[in-house]
């Protein structure tokens, strides 16, 4: 039985596949920001939005997926708010808990967003329908956190 090797440098193959992955990754921000850009909001303030068109988040949680400091989560919010875009409410379960949620309108904003970003409508595009299928699940399997 062969011993594990003690140098765990990835392979040739990995190391292109994470390459690969960090080109997709940076082409998705750069469009994502020029999106923004159109609707006269920052690459956060997209980001945030798009988060609150899915459901209401506290401020606390907003943070955590953003990776920011709720402090700044708390400015972002307030900007959003001032547009119509955003609003504060009391969480339902929790009423010492601030909800931000996205309006009417920060919803057809975020949707628009999502719908302007060309990485999604030209190489994404160009796949056949199964092969979005099986990055899709290939996505899904490297993003799941590891059973125990």
């Amino acid at each position: 039985m062969p011993t594990p090797s003690k140098d765990h440098r990835p392979d040739a193959l990995t190391l292109e596949v994470v390459e690969l992955i960090g080109d997709v990754v940076a082409r998705f921000y750069a469009d994502y920001e020029e999106a923004a850009g159109e609707h006269a909001l920052t690459g956060a303030q997209a980001r945030l939005l798009s988060l609150l068109s899915l459901e209401p988040l506290p401020m606390r949680k907003l943070a955590q997926r953003l990776k920011c400091e709720p402090s700044n989560v708390t400015g972002i919010v307030d900007r959003l708010e001032a547009r119509g875009l955003a609003e504060r409410r009391p969480d339902p379960a929790d009423r010492r808990v601030k909800l931000a949620a996205a309006t009417d309108e920060g919803r057809r904003v975020a949707r628009d967003l999502r719908n302007s970003l060309r990485f999604a409508r030209e190489p994404l595009a160009s796949l056949t329908p199964d092969q979005r299928r099986s990055l899709r699940d290939l996505l899904h399997q490297i993003t799941q956190p590891p059973t125990p």
